[in-house]
């Protein structure tokens, strides 16, 4: 399992470094500084805040915040 994240992450890094060269030698889709910083600032909070979401739906169906309420109707009809 770690073995295979691993190589994931290794080719993802592999395809980003790619990618990043591309795009910085093309001419109609040159990026200043400014718009990198941009770019990755705006990647890296939209993963923060997925895993965060993701993180409280986990602790909450542990916890049992998710679980189903019973509702006692027997006092309503007395």
């Amino acid at each position: 399992m770690l073995k295979t994240f691993l190589l994931i992450v290794f080719w993802g890094a592999i395809l980003a470094i790619v990618t990043f060269g591309v795009l910085t030698d093309w001419d109609a889709s040159a990026m200043s500084v400014h718009g990198w910083i941009a770019l990755t600032l705006g990647t890296v909070l939209s993963l923060v805040v997925g895993a965060g979401l993701m993180s409280l739906v986990f602790y909450s169906a542990r916890k049992g915040y998710d679980d189903r309420i019973e509702v006692d109707t027997s006092a309503d009809q007395d």
